[in-house]
C-alpha cells in the first residue's frame, strides 16, 4: 500500500510540474563542487527566482556515494527543498534539503529533520545552521 502511495504521489507531483504555467527556458544552468576532506559533491541544478532542480551527488571516499535529484523554492537567499536520492546503490531515501547563498557560495545547512504526511522536512520552529556547514559549495565553469 505504501509503494502505491508513493508512485501515486510522485504522479502526481509530475503532472503538475508538467503543468506548470512557469516556463523551463527561464532558468539558468550553474554547477557548484564542495570539498569536505574526503569526500566530495557536485550540484548541477537549473535556477531561476524562485524555483530550482537538478542533481545531486556526494561521494564518500572508499565508501560509495549518494545520488539524486534535488528541487525546491528559493526565498531571498535561502534555497529549501529536498533531496531525493539512492544511497550506496540501495534503496530510496528522501532527505529534506537547505542551502544559504552567500556570493558565489552555496552553505549546507544541518538541521533537526521530523516527518510530516510522511514526508522528511526540518523541524519547524528549530534553527537551520549553516556556519559548521560539511559542504560549503563553490560555483564553477562546467
Amino acid at each position: 500500500m505504501f509503494k502505491f502511495l508513493s508512485i501515486l504521489s510522485l504522479l502526481i507531483l509530475f503532472l503538475i510540474s508538467c503543468n506548470s504555467k512557469e516556463e523551463k527556458d527561464n532558468y539558468n544552468r550553474v554547477f557548484y563542487r564542495a570539498v569536505n576532506g574526503n569526500d566530495t559533491a557536485i550540484l548541477d541544478i537549473n535556477i531561476n527566482n524562485k524555483r530550482f532542480y537538478g542533481r545531486y551527488e556526494i561521494s564518500y571516499y572508499k565508501v560509495g556515494k549518494d545520488s539524486g535529484d534535488v528541487r525546491g523554492d528559493i526565498k531571498g537567499d535561502t534555497l529549501r527543498g529536498d533531496f531525493h536520492f539512492i544511497s550506496n546503490g540501495g534503496s530510496w531515501k528522501r532527505i529534506p534539503l537547505a542551502l544559504l547563498k552567500e556570493e558565489n557560495k552555496l552553505f549546507l545547512g544541518e538541521g533537526v529533520i521530523a516527518t510530516y504526511f510522511n514526508l522528511p522536512c526540518f523541524m519547524p520552529g528549530t534553527p537551520i545552521q549553516y556556519d559548521k556547514s560539511g559542504f560549503v559549495f563553490e560555483k564553477e565553469e562546467k
